[in-house]
């Protein structure tokens, strides 16, 4: 069976990629990364992004893109810079609704972009922070979303942010099989001293778990790592977690 290829999000080097983008691709690349998840508003053209990543043979698998982005009078840009990276997956990261109903009718507007997107051959999803484990009114805001979205819809669950919210990874993830197209490999620490600081393998994650139902159920294209801790300089940060998913993956 292939394995799951393994990304880097770049927010989490944000601070090196603006201040030297092409040598900051290169280390990501020669640290054993195969694609890259970029995020939020673009800094250069798409033809420099299209350029870097011709350059250093990385694949862009994902684009952290604001809800407003995805919007009728934004939509057709968003799609010119997706197309000219090569990218397919369009991540919403961020939603903030105060009811099920709010929440209901966020999930419905995704799933109509998704299926205005299909024909060009590009999927969206949602990507978890950790209130929407938070019960509301004795159900999570997550079981809603999921449940009212698409199945086309991809469920790109964040690790650490789900287990901070108070998520049971696994039997979450086995509520919804196949649906976890790409997911986001963020290490997380039950000790409170520690939280999201620990590196992948040192933390408190599940992640032969995880990796098994990622291979088996969760019809998942990509991992996705993503450390945001300023403890550690940003790049040593991200080879220390890709080493460490690696030698768990095997």
């Amino acid at each position: 069976m292939t394995k799951i290829p393994i990304a880097l999000e770049m927010y989490s080097v944000r601070k090196d990629f603006s201040a030297n983008p092409l040598a900051t691709m290169r280390a990501v690349k020669e640290m054993g990364y195969t694609g890259v998840e970029f995020a939020g508003k673009p800094e250069f053209c798409a033809e420099f992004y299209a350029a870097l990543l011709r350059e250093t043979g990385l694949v862009c698998c994902g684009w952290h893109t604001p809800w407003e982005s995805v919007q009728p009078d934004r939509l057709a840009e968003t799609v010119r810079l997706n197309q000219m990276v090569g990218n397919t997956n369009i991540i919403v990261p961020w939603l903030q609704a105060n009811t099920h109903a709010e929440w209901q009718e966020k999930a419905e507007q995704l799933s109509a972009i998704a299926a205005q997107l299909a024909p060009l051959g590009i999927r969206v999803g949602y990507h978890n922070h950790s209130h929407e484990f938070k019960p509301l009114d004795g159900k999570t805001p997550w079981d809603t979303f999921q449940e009212h979205s698409d199945r086309d819809v991809i469920m790109q669950l964040d690790t650490g942010n789900a287990m901070s919210g108070g998520c049971d990874l696994l039997p979450m993830l086995e509520r919804y099989p196949g649906r976890c197209r790409t997911i986001h490999l963020k290490p997380w620490n039950a000790d409170p001293e520690k939280g999201f600081k620990s590196i992948i393998g040192e933390d408190s994650v599940p992640w032969r778990d995880i990796f098994e139902f990622c291979q088996t159920k969760g019809n998942t294209d990509w991992y996705i790592i993503e450390y945001e801790c300023p403890e550690i300089p940003a790049l040593e940060a991200v080879k220390q977690c890709l080493d460490g998913a690696l030698a768990i993956r095997g």
